[in-house]
């Protein structure tokens, strides 16, 4: 098969992995090295740095191939699929090639299960290596993790790599037995903390060697079961106490090619995918625990869950902003926590008032209800909660009937 043909198959059997961003690699350069590529170059696609650079990557599996049966996934076993195989050679061709035109900075590399987990990983850290050290690649590195693999294989993946992941993909055992009966929780968690220990073993030494310096994310399948949202995010917080993770991705299940029975035939909402990802952001940017968000069930669709938290504790509100903590202040709806900095900065001078949110771009709308300023104090009538809900609810996108209703 030619190359072009294989990156075809490939590249489009990748796509399906959402965490491939690249937000905290560390600054890194080939000036002044006998070497190429850096991970502080622009590039074309859709992965941010936390500055707000957007980095392209090479985003591929080595092979579709797999030996496990994955109900949700389109290269299970079972699935009537083209396949097709990249060699490491072609891999790190690739790769150098698409760098060396401007069109990468990095690459993101996953892979089908070929032959045993350690054959699959060992195949995954030799592109790794001929990149780094044959090379002397200094870009962008994110591999994903074979959980089943051996820890020493592992470990050595994370000193080559600058993201390594590992998608937990069904949070709950029974799922993964009923959809993914070669994968289980254990091995799963296992393999983040080889990770984890990784990292910390490297933690505080100057001159130590990097150990996925970028740390470790996961992926989790949204709707290909009946997990609720509150046992997600209860999950993720669990994973970003014990492994240090730097990211939890969500991804809505949507049909694949000849859809076993076992999965849903309807996609799943986009909008829940997105109220996960603000909840989530909430956990780790905010301080809000799980249960504060979400005690059971589904987050709500219509209002976001920073909104939904005030609405639900509007014995909190209205806050003064300028005598407020500051961890209060980032719990007001329509205020984010740049708002929060600048504003305990502001009020360090003088007092604040109900313009200074319009020159800091507030969500006026979002936030009137539940602030007091120097010259601002909202209305009586706003306080009642059922009334605000209906003001604030952001209104549904018009969606198109199926052929058959």
């Amino acid at each position: 098969m030619q190359l072009i043909a294989k990156l075809g198959i490939l590249a489009d059997a990748a796509k399906y992995d959402a965490s491939c961003a690249s937000s905290g690699a560390p600054r890194r350069s080939s000036r002044g090295h006998d070497s190429l590529g850096a991970t502080d170059g622009m590039g074309i696609c859709h992965s941010y740095t936390p500055d707000g650079r957007c980095v392209s990557l090479l985003k591929i599996l080595l092979t579709n191939f797999c030996l496990y049966d994955c109900q949700y996934c389109v290269n299970r076993r079972s699935s009537n699929v083209p396949r097709a195989r990249f060699s490491p050679e072609e891999v790190v061709r690739l790769t150098l090639d698409f760098y060396r035109r401007n069109c990468i900075s990095g690459l993101f590399l996953s892979s089908g299960i070929i032959r045993s987990a350690d054959y699959t990983m060992e195949q995954l850290i030799r592109v790794a290596r001929l990149l780094r050290e044959t090379h002397g690649f200094r870009g962008y590195i994110h591999l994903k993790t074979i959980a089943d693999a051996d820890p020493l294989l592992i470990e050595e993946a994370g000193l080559l790599a600058d993201r390594l992941s590992v998608n937990i993909e069904l949070p709950t055992d029974t799922s993964l037995r009923r959809l993914a009966p070669e994968k289980k929780t254990s091995t799963i968690h296992q393999a983040m903390a080889v990770i984890h220990q990784g990292q910390q073993a490297v933690a505080g030494e100057p001159r130590a060697p990097r150990f996925t310096p970028a740390g470790q994310s996961t992926q989790v399948i949204v709707g290909a079961d009946a997990t609720d949202d509150s046992t997600l995010l209860r999950n993720a917080e669990s994973l970003y106490h014990g492994y240090g993770l730097k990211r939890v991705y969500y991804s809505a299940f949507s049909p694949i090619p000849d859809s076993p029975a076992s999965v849903p035939l309807a996609v799943a909402p986009l909008l829940r995918e997105h109220r996960l990802y603000q909840a989530d952001f909430l956990l780790r940017g905010y301080g809000y625990k799980a249960g504060e968000l979400l005690a059971d069930g589904n987050l709500e669709l219509d209002i976001d869950p920073k909104l939904a938290w005030a609405l639900a504790n509007r014995e909190v509100f209205p806050l003064d902003l300028n005598r407020a903590e500051p961890a209060l202040l980032a719990r007001i709806p329509g205020i984010g926590l740049r708002s929060v900095q600048r504003l305990v900065a502001l009020r360090r001078e003088r007092k604040v008032r109900y313009d200074d949110l319009i020159q800091l771009r507030c969500v006026l709308e979002k936030a009137r209800p539940f602030i007091v300023t120097s010259d601002y104090r909202p209305a009586q009538g706003d306080v009642r909660s059922g009334l605000l809900r209906e003001r604030l609810r952001e209104p549904q996108a018009p969606v198109q009937m199926g052929l058959w209703g």
